[in-house]
């Protein structure tokens, strides 16, 4: 019932949100008997962000070529600031926080509690932060504006990423071994989320019944070394450098392919232009129905012939018997 109400609604905000702006410049350069969808459906190939990994199984067409994780590159030596506080972290480690360039600051009442559980932490902590620095700031959390993410997730040193579960942030965490713990707040982050958690390699928060206390022991509870969520992020970072290709090598490889041969129309299904009762085969049940209707109908009709029959064989008078 959720993802048939959900595929309702975003069947609405395309027709009457997302779409009409495109559909104007479509109209404008192309003619009114060009759509978007159209557009999208009759694409030669799909180059999709996804990992199998991190996603959950599914059919495909053959035009999809999944290049998830594709930025994802070895780190770069962190600037000196930087790196004299990784390393005075000790043996604990260091916690990194960023919530991407989008959702910098979570306002004053956030910012607080999530200061108070990083002051609880024995690991120091390197937050970005865009916003009024918290008064419950603890002496082992340094907040900046910019961090270079990529490379800060690649260090020894990087033991736990919070993170409000964007594809980017995800696929770096994964592509170096990082577990995540989520805080996600719009669009696919709790989606995300749902199968890093599945995999074990991540937990997720609330941000509407978030406290200093839950915050801080789910933040221990991943952090601890008997528990799991390191060893289950590793062998998905394994499996996701296990492959005979690079995903940005496969992605430049299968625009190549297209540029070589002018398309790839062999690859590409031909279903979008069927009409709609034609793709969901309403046609075709419609016809079953009819011929279902049409032998009931004959039943019914040959079993009345047969009732009346018999009535009006044990209605007539019985013939006497000539002696």
């Amino acid at each position: 019932m959720k993802n048939v109400i959900s595929h309702i609604m975003l069947v609405y905000m395309h027709y009457f949100v997302s779409n009409p702006p495109y559909q104007a410049v479509c109209d404008k350069y192309f003619g009114p008997d060009v759509n978007v969808m159209s557009l999208m459906q009759g694409a030669d190939l799909w180059l999709m962000r996804v990992d199998f990994i991190f996603e959950f199984p599914r059919p495909t067409m053959p035009n999809v070529v999944y290049i998830g994780g594709f930025q994802g590159k070895p780190s770069k030596p962190l600037p000196a600031d930087l790196e004299d506080f990784m390393q005075s972290s000790c043996e604990h480690g260091v916690v990194v926080m960023s919530l991407g360039t989008l959702l910098g600051d979570l306002g004053p009442e956030l910012s607080e509690i999530i200061a108070s559980a990083f002051a609880n932490l024995p690991q120091k902590v390197v937050w970005r932060h865009i916003g009024e620095r918290p008064t419950s700031l603890g002496n082992n959390t340094m907040l900046v504006k910019w961090l270079p993410q990529n490379d800060i997730l690649g260090h020894p040193k990087t033991k736990l990423f919070m993170s409000h579960g964007g594809t980017n942030g995800i696929y770096e965490a994964i592509y170096h071994g990082v577990p995540i713990l989520g805080l996600p707040l719009i669009f696919d982050q709790i989606d995300n989320f749902v199968r890093m958690k599945v995999r074990g390699a991540a937990e997720m928060v609330d941000v509407t019944t978030l406290d200093v206390e839950s915050l801080t022991n789910t933040l221990k509870n991943i952090l601890d070394p008997t528990k799991a969520y390191k060893e289950k992020i590793q062998k998905l970072s394994q499996l996701h450098h296990d492959k005979p290709m690079k995903p940005i090598d496969s992605a430049l490889f299968w625009m190549e392919f297209v540029m070589r041969h002018k398309g790839a129309s062999h690859l590409r299904t031909e279903s979008y232009k069927l009409p709609w009762y034609a793709y969901h085969c309403l046609d075709v049940m419609a016809v079953f129905a009819a011929c279902g209707l049409i032998l009931m109908s004959l039943v019914w009709v040959s079993c009345r012939c047969v009732i009346r029959a018999l009535i009006r064989a044990t209605k007539s008078p019985a013939k006497s018997k000539k002696e």
